[in-house]
């Protein structure tokens, strides 16, 4: 057996497993009995599993925890606000083992295990006893609930055959039985010893030995098979089940709804058959088939390996025969893939692309016909192939709003205000790599909407609002983007606070005239802050500046819209992917550029205007910018110029341009580190003849544009104040 592997296959299912655990905690208010099953088995499985490997602490917490949960689900223990913190800490505490775990650090780290000693101070007071009365059972792989009352038990007959591997596969047979302890009463025991060999062919390591096991107990047949799940490959098992059950399992059977199911998944439901014993019938008809014999029915095999007994097969065949038949069903396929290896395919898709734009180029200097339609043929196979491999990337943003029910739930309790979640949107789908690292933007921006929008109940009730807060996050596509909402029902932002602070500081000059935008705007600058008091979470000015930074290095921007008194909504804009998109270029002297096509609405002719720094679009004034000033390009203007007519976030504008190109695949690529800091710029691309075109940031353009001219606006209305006479003032 490789340890190495199967101890990474541990941490890698407990950690999904304690994911799991703590969306069933966030839903256990309106989820109740399911959340806390769900709750129940996660805890349950990672504390089997760790008993597998010897992770005695992490057996140890998660038992006193699973302590607990087994009263809640048994209607003894309320599951109120408080019990769900101190679970979600316990889940935490649980994390940071398995990280403990995987960095070889468990046994040695006596601070974490220190850690975990308040919360089971805490647990073991919602036992009702002293932490040495809950002492952990042996480290076995896997528990079961505390048996009922002596008089609801039944008597269950449990036939094992050990395999002589399990000794050397680390695996304890009697430790097994002695658990079984937990779920009622061992009545007997017989060891059954036909498997030893003669005395010179004993091998002290195999194990050969069976046993014929009672147990009384109320439990059912899948507990007590899960009893023996770790060992599972390593035994042969048969429960047989009490008569009385029998009864118990037809009566259920006649009261479920008429479905239709195969007959081993009806009798799996119902308890009377594990999924193991399932498995084993299956191999085994399998094998007659395959062998030439005679088939013989699913139940039949069941009831000759004692499974199951055959008044509870005829009544699932019963059953069976009046479900209708079903619908067909296409037959769902997926396939796990390396993320590293659809990097690769993306990148080798890039260089397909520009390998064939310089193919496209030849075949239209040589101009032979049948070369161009190979070629046209060719650039759509490649457009169709990059479209799939970008769909392999895409993901749903649902996964990482799930994430932030944790956080409003912690931050709330921390600001001791009633706050709800509201998600819409999580369908919304954009690049895997975005996801990653969207992640912690998204995160300070719902914090911050927290502590600084969400007023205290007190203070909402005075303005008529309801006690609970609401923060909201949505997401939806916009002209070939994804944009992230976070909003919030709280006070809003104070436009003459913001804008005093801003003077205050030197960001503003004083009686500057400034839109509502530019003032909100103010909070990304470095230091920014107008809270009173410095919290943990806020006060020190630093974190939006941070936000806005990393959120424009992902080529998105990010605005604010508030209200006084009602609200704020912060939007993020994002490009869907960040490796290829359709892109139109344009020329500018002996410069290219590429403008992202989904942003491109039309393309006019240029008349210059002098004084003028918009043009008349169907009766309407667009503002324009000319690349030529914008990026200080030389040369003599063009006799022909153009105006390619862009949308971004609601708005429009003019770019003037000398020569307009057309629409290419564009792949995307970072400049370098001589052309970070460059305004206006968010990449470059590899043109078919080996040259490089560089790609607009169309959001810093608009900036640029809106910029200029509220500067011209404000530069007018001076001039025309210092132009009137005194005399008619």
């Amino acid at each position: 057996m490789n340890i190495d592997q199967l101890m990474h296959t541990f941490i890698a299912e407990s950690r999904e497993l304690l994911e799991q655990m703590e969306s069933a905690l966030l839903a256990a208010g309106h989820d109740g009995a399911d959340a806390i099953d769900a709750i129940f088995r996660a805890a349950h499985t990672i504390k089997g599993s760790a008993g597998m490997f010897g992770l005695d602490p992490v057996v140890d917490f998660t038992h006193v925890a699973e302590s607990v949960l087994d009263k809640v689900r048994a209607g003894a223990l309320p599951f109120g606000d408080d019990l769900v913190s101190l679970l979600l800490a316990c889940r935490d505490h649980i994390g940071a083992l398995v990280d403990a775990v995987e960095a070889g650090t468990l046994d040695a780290d006596a601070g974490l295990l220190a850690a975990g000693a308040p919360l089971l101070a805490a647990l073991h007071g919602h036992l009702g006893g002293a932490p040495a009365a809950a002492a952990a059972p042996p480290a076995t792989p896997s528990s079961a609930p505390a048996p009922a009352p002596a008089n609801e038990h039944e008597q269950w007959h449990i036939s094992l055959r050990f395999g002589p591997d399990v000794l050397r596969n680390g695996m304890d047979p009697l430790s097994f039985i002695r658990y079984l302890g937990q779920l009622g009463q061992v009545t007997g025991i017989a060891t059954l010893a036909d498997g030893l060999p003669e005395a010179d062919e004993f091998d002290p390591e195999s194990c050969y030995l069976g046993f014929e096991i009672g147990l009384s107990s109320s439990t059912d047949k899948a507990t007590i098979d899960d009893v023996f799940d770790f060992v599972r490959d390593d035994c042969q098992i048969r429960i047989l089940a009490p008569h009385s059950r029998a009864a118990e399992y037809i009566a259920w059977l006649d009261e479920v709804p008429e479905q239709r199911e195969r007959l081993g998944e009806m009798l799996v439901r119902c308890g009377s058959v594990t999924a193991h014993e399932l498995e084993q019938a299956l191999a085994a008809q399998s094998a007659a088939s395959s062998g030439g014999g005679e088939f013989v029915p699913i139940g039949a095999i069941l009831v000759d390996q004692g499974a199951v007994r055959a008044p509870v097969v005829e009544a699932a065949l019963a059953k069976q025969r009046q479900a209708p038949e079903p619908r067909p069903q296409q037959e769902a396929r997926t396939v796990r893939v390396d993320a590293d290896k659809l990097d690769r395919l993306i990148n080798l898709v890039g260089e397909l692309i520009i390998a064939g734009a310089g193919v496209d180029l030849v075949a239209r200097r040589t101009d032979v016909p049948e070369l161009l339609e190979r070629t046209a043929t060719l650039s759509g196979l490649v457009e169709e192939v990059r479209d799939s491999a970008l769909q392999l990337r895409m993901v749903k943003i649902g996964a990482t709003f799930k994430r932030f029910e944790r956080v409003v739930h912690d931050v709330a309790r921390e600001l001791r205000k009633d706050i709800r979640l509201a998600l819409s949107g999580e369908d919304a789908e954009l690049d895997k790599t975005l996801v990653e690292k969207i992640g912690d933007p998204l995160t300070h921006l719902v914090r911050n909407a927290m502590d600084h929008g969400i007023e205290s109940a007190e203070l909402r009730a005075a303005r008529g609002k309801p006690a609970q807060g609401t923060v909201a996050l949505n997401a939806y596509h916009d002209s070939g983007s994804i944009v992230i909402e976070v909003a919030d029902d709280g006070g809003g932002l104070n436009r003459a606070r913001i804008l005093a602070k801003a003077v205050e500081r030197g960001l503003v000059e004083p009686g500057r005239a400034l839109s509502d935008k530019e003032i909100f705007n103010l909070i990304f600058e470095p230091g920014f802050s107008t809270a009173e008091q410095v919290t943990s979470l806020s006060g020190r000015g630093v974190g939006m500046d941070v936000v806005k930074r990393n959120i424009v290095a992902l080529r998105g921007s990010v605005d604010i819209a508030s209200t006084e008194g009602a609200g704020t909504t912060v939007s993020v804009r994002l490009p869907l992917t960040l490796a290829i998109i359709n892109g139109f270029q344009v020329g500018v002297g002996k410069s290219v550029f590429v403008i992202p096509m989904d942003v491109v609405e039309e393309c006019i002719e240029f008349h210059a205007v002098p004084g003028r720094d918009y043009v008349d679009l169907r009766g309407r004034p667009l503002p324009f910018v000319r690349l030529r000033e914008r990026f200080g390009i030389e040369g003599a203007l063009a006799r022909r110029q153009s105006i390619v007519v862009v949308r971004y976030g609601g708005r429009r504008a003019g770019l003037v341009v000398d020569a307009l190109l057309g629409e290419f695949q564009t792949v995307i690529k970072p400049l370098g580190k001589v052309f970070a800091g460059a305004r206006f710029l968010c990449g470059s691309s590899i043109l078919g003849n080996g040259g490089v075109a560089l790609i607009l940031d169309v959001a810093a353009l608009f900036a640029g544009v809106e910029h200029d001219n509220h500067d011209l606006i404000s530069h007018r209305a001076a001039s025309a104040a210092r132009s009137i006479p005194c005399s008619a003032i």
